[in-house]
């Protein structure tokens, strides 16, 4: 089964400027076999929205997600 990733490109050139992590990078957070996936209970309650803590080149990136459309919307993204 395919994983389909998607964003807002305003966000991730802001991210990329702020945090030095693309999310066409943060993607490979989901590959790790060890990933750990925390569901945000602080967020607005009209959106269930996702933490991702995935091995990536050594360090440990945090991938801020939600679902939406049978896709993963990547909201924010960092070391």
């Amino acid at each position: 089964m395919k994983t389909y990733f998607e964003w807002d490109n305003k966000k991730n050139i802001e991210n990329l400027r702020k945090h030095k992590v693309s999310f066409e990078f943060a993607q490979r957070a989901f590959l790790d076999k060890k990933r750990v996936i925390a569901e945000d209970i602080s967020h607005s309650s009209k959106e269930k929205r996702f933490y991702c803590f995935g091995k990536v080149k050594g360090g440990v990136l945090t991938v801020r997600f939600t679902h939406r459309k049978n896709r993963i919307r990547i909201i924010g993204a960092g070391n």
